[in-house]
């Protein structure tokens, strides 16, 4: 793998607390000098991010239902709708694991097509064309038989691809990302985040199967991988 290509498999993600306006537009840049896939922040700052990113190859990201999707649907269609219309073109979409965890699948599943169907009309009414929708489902916190099922849950809900976690949670295993790549359909892709902090952690888990890695250190993974002349 080149350098060029593993940028293109990371999401540089600005979730902490503690990200202001200023490192959203720092980040952007970096991610758009090193040709990230993409950058996710909260959907307060989906047009910034948007903004600093326009003209370049980089995808404007937002995460809605943080930190466990336990939000009222109603909110998180808003939300998505929202981010979408300030020129969010990926959506990263925190699935309810409450709801989940009590038993109440297809609640969980018609509430996340409700999100899904809102983000892409939004994105067609806007003339912007497709939004990319990953849902994040917590796989560390499931288990395996609750997390092919979750993964059913998001192949019935329409979405792009199933994300590991937030970071909320446990971080990303290489072990989550071969189960879900087991049990969903081809054309749905597996994304992982959550503790991914070296240039190891991604390419274990590019390794396992993940399409898309997503870590606040993106940047660095990129540049850890130029110093050490790693080609594979």
């Amino acid at each position: 793998m080149r350098v060029e290509e593993l940028a293109k498999t990371l999401d540089l993600v600005l979730l902490s607390p503690l990200a202001t306006a200023a490192d959203i537009e720092l980040a952007c840049d970096e991610a758009a000098a090193l040709h990230l896939a993409a950058v996710t922040a909260y959907p307060a700052f989906a047009g910034d991010v948007a903004e600093r990113l326009r003209g370049s190859d980089v995808k404007a990201g937002a995460c809605v239902g943080l930190p466990f999707g336990a939000d009222q649907p109603a909110a998180l269609v808003a939300s998505a709708e929202r981010a979408v219309n300030a020129g969010a073109r990926e959506l990263d979409v925190v699935m309810n694991v409450p709801a989940f965890l009590s038993g109440r699948f297809s609640e969980t599943r018609d509430d996340l097509a409700r999100v899904v169907r809102a983000a892409r009309a939004a994105a067609a009414g806007a003339g912007r064309g497709t939004v990319i929708v990953k849902v994040i489902i917590e796989a560390p916190l499931l288990g395996d038989k609750l997390t092919r099922l979750a993964c059913r849950v998001v192949a019935d809900a329409g979405a792009d691809l199933a994300a590991t976690g937030s970071g909320a949670g446990s971080p990303a295993r290489p072990q989550d990302v071969e189960l879900m790549r087991e049990c969903l359909p081809g054309e749905i892709g597996v994304a992982a985040s959550g503790g991914v902090a070296t240039l190891d952690d991604a390419l274990a888990l590019i390794d396992a199967g993940a399409q898309r890695v997503g870590s606040a250190l993106a940047v660095d993974i990129v540049r850890e991988m130029t110093a050490a002349g790693r080609r594979r």
